[in-house]
């Protein structure tokens, strides 16, 4: 499915996909942030490449791909773009993209009471480029960025900028330090020492945020981030809001599950489960999913944050088939946010606009785990022989929390996809 432009859900501006730099939607303003540019496709799934890099093998899907295609860089030298800065992170992290492992865990399944025509499916991205699906989001941005330099679009090298603490920050380093690309990274004041000399050995610049007196409810280090893109800082995030080519290769990672589940022989999953942050992780997994299978998806939020699930409910009381025209309305900052899956504590979810969708065409449904099942989930997650933290653990907790006493609508011969993301480090 070729992409062919940009639209906004919030105002329905559009943006031709040879657009460089389509990081936010030109009506999105400091005042009026909650635009959302999503990727418009021709509806035509293409045969994949016979490629081992994810990026490779769907380049035909990849947006910052026909970019590139429609200012003259052919297929040939697509690829070797995407190589070179391959061996590059690999250089720094010891690996590069690839098709990470896939397949049925007897431990988990026996442990939830799967009989042997169902299971649990695990999609491990905790050997993944940082130990997590993130640096998939950021890729796309960091080959339309190279793409922009190598045809003259982009002459210098602003610096890089992200709000995080977690894997997000750890992927964004990773890859500013393989592309030698200066990056600031900001932080909440609370940020573990030892976090901050792992991004010190990546040569990233780190700013602890503090809360200002004028600063309005929500996160300081967002709220400086955006002040550093304000300034001419490359936004190079997982907030599609605040980037929307992030979702352009995060969508790598939903065409993967599907692609090795039906070579399983299986035809498509009865369920994926996905844990919810900032929400671009569920948003992409979403698109692919509508694009390439009838799968439903079940967002997962912790009781101690769940901002998405309230939006949602808040949609569904006032009958809204779209939400993005109403997102003022609908999605509001979570106060306190608390959990043991730390790295999903995003107080806004701020890419809600396509997991909505999803909900409404493919089905599934909202997620709230009690606290109980994070820890469950990571001790289980670890019984099965997953290096994921807690946080990379919270799609199975969303999944403890569904089956709950009496299962619901996920029987025994159930096949459910959860992923595990985030090495304990």
């Amino acid at each position: 499915m070729a992409a062919t432009k940009w639209h906004c859900a919030r105002c329905s501006a559009e943006l031709a996909m040879s657009a460089w730099f389509p990081f936010r939607c030109p009506n999105a303003t400091e005042t009026d942030r909650h635009h959302y540019l999503q990727i418009w496709d021709d509806g035509e799934l293409t045969d994949p490449i016979e490629a081992t890099h994810p990026f490779i093998a769907i380049d035909a899907e990849l947006a910052w791909a026909k970019c590139a295609e429609l200012h003259g860089m052919d297929a040939d030298r697509r690829a070797a773009l995407v190589i070179e800065l391959d061996d590059a992170i690999k250089a720094v992290d010891g690996v590069g993209f690839h098709r990470t492992p896939f397949g049925r865990s007897k431990v988990l399944s026996d442990e939830l009471g799967f009989d042997a025509d169902g299971g649990v499916w695990v999609k491990d991205e905790t050997g993944a480029v940082g130990g997590s699906q993130k640096a998939r989001f950021l890729f796309s941005i960091l080959l339309h960025l190279r793409a922009a330099e190598e045809l003259g679009q982009l002459t210098e090298r602003p610096p890089l900028a992200i709000a995080s603490c977690g894997n997000a920050a750890v992927a964004a380093a990773t890859l500013a330090k393989a592309a030698d690309w200066p990056i600031d990274v900001y932080v909440p004041t609370w940020m573990d020492d030892g976090f901050g000399r792992r991004l010190d050995a990546l040569d990233a610049r780190v700013h602890r945020s503090e809360r200002r007196d004028e600063d309005p409810a929500g996160d300081p280090a967002m709220f400086r981030f955006r002040e550093a893109v304000a300034a001419g800082a490359i936004p190079f995030t997982v907030q599609g809001s605040e980037n929307a080519l992030c979702l352009d290769g995060g969508r790598t990672l939903g065409w993967e599950i599907i692609e090795q589940f039906r070579e399983r022989g299986r035809g498509d999953p009865d369920a994926v489960f996905i844990q919810v942050g900032g929400g671009a992780f569920a948003s992409a997994t979403a698109n692919a999913l509508i694009t390439s299978a009838a799968v439903p998806l079940y967002p997962v939020q912790m009781e101690g944050c769940a901002p998405l699930d309230r939006a949602l409910s808040r949609a569904k009381e006032l009958k809204l088939l779209e939400v993005g025209p109403h997102w003022d309305d609908l999605m509001s900052v979570w106060d306190n946010p608390q959990s043991l899956a730390d790295g999903i504590l995003d107080d806004e979810t701020y890419d809600w606009v396509d997991i909505h969708h999803a909900l409404q065409v493919r089905g599934g449904r909202s997620i709230v785990a009690p606290e109980w099942t994070a820890a469950a989930a990571h001790e289980m997650a670890h019984r099965a022989g997953f290096d994921a933290s807690p946080t990379g653990s919270a799609g199975l907790a969303g999944l403890l929390a569904a089956l709950g006493p009496g299962r619901h609508d996920l029987p025994t011969s159930a096949n459910v996809v959860v992923v595990m993301s985030g090495v304990t480090r």
